[in-house]
């Protein structure tokens, strides 16, 4: 790949070393000695439109955090320049570890649904008729999925299983994911591909859950 100093991307930590592969960084004058700039923040936002013919549904769901490798269970927003290799922009990090803030983006997307009675965290100890177990599986700004040059393209994986409570019963599981062109190699570009990647991938994890929990709530009252 062709080295720019100007892409996020050469500005990177290698995933383990914790060590830049850039050390030479434009001198500021308003830090103090030994300090680096501050790091940007980034927050992504839930899904709020879905499919009008999606059931109101009366059972109780509860979401627990999508399990990740270490990898993507950090604040740091992975990419990928290589497919067995992980990396991270520099200076820029999510608002929360990527599990968490996905699993808080989960809830307020069924909020926003209009659709489902009760929705919280395994924290709070809710009584529930299905927990939704999930894994994020991808999430990450891959580089060597497009030609030299190009913008990167954003993968979001994840593995949904929903149980039935309180047997504790998996009823059903689905994977779902959405590969997103980034506009421009630049991390704002990044994080809006991410935003809309997670997004779709939001729209069909809520979809799924409140049609196939509907059917499977049915199944349990008739029998």
């Amino acid at each position: 790949m062709k080295a720019n100093s100007d892409l996020p991307r050469r500005r990177l930590l290698q995933f383990g070393a914790g060590l830049p592969l850039l050390a030479i960084l434009p001198a500021c004058s308003d830090l103090v000695p030994g300090q680096r700039p501050a790091p940007n923040f980034y927050r992504l936002t839930p899904k709020s439109t879905f499919a009008e013919d999606l059931p109101y549904v009366q059972w109780q769901l509860v979401l627990e955090a999508p399990v990740a490798n270490a990898g993507l269970a950090t604040t740091r927003i992975a990419l990928a320049q290589k497919p067995l290799e992980v990396e991270y922009y520099a200076r820029s990090s999510w608002t929360d570890r990527a599990p968490q803030m996905v699993q808080t983006l989960m809830i307020e997307s069924f909020e926003n649904s209009d659709r489902i009675v009760s929705i919280g965290r395994e924290s709070l100890g809710l009584r529930s008729d299905f927990v939704l177990k999930s894994e994020l599986r991808e999430f990450q700004a891959e580089y060597y999925a497009v030609d030299e040059g190009q913008p990167p393209r954003i993968r979001v994986n994840i593995s949904a299983k929903l149980v039935r409570m309180p047997r504790r019963v998996i009823v059903a599981s689905e994977s779902f994911e959405r590969i997103v062109q980034a506009e421009t190699d630049s991390i704002e570009a990044v994080v809006n591909a991410f935003d809309d990647a997670l997004g779709g991938v939001l729209r069909d994890l809520v979809g799924w859950t409140l049609v196939t929990g509907e059917a499977r709530y049915q199944e349990s009252e008739s029998s």
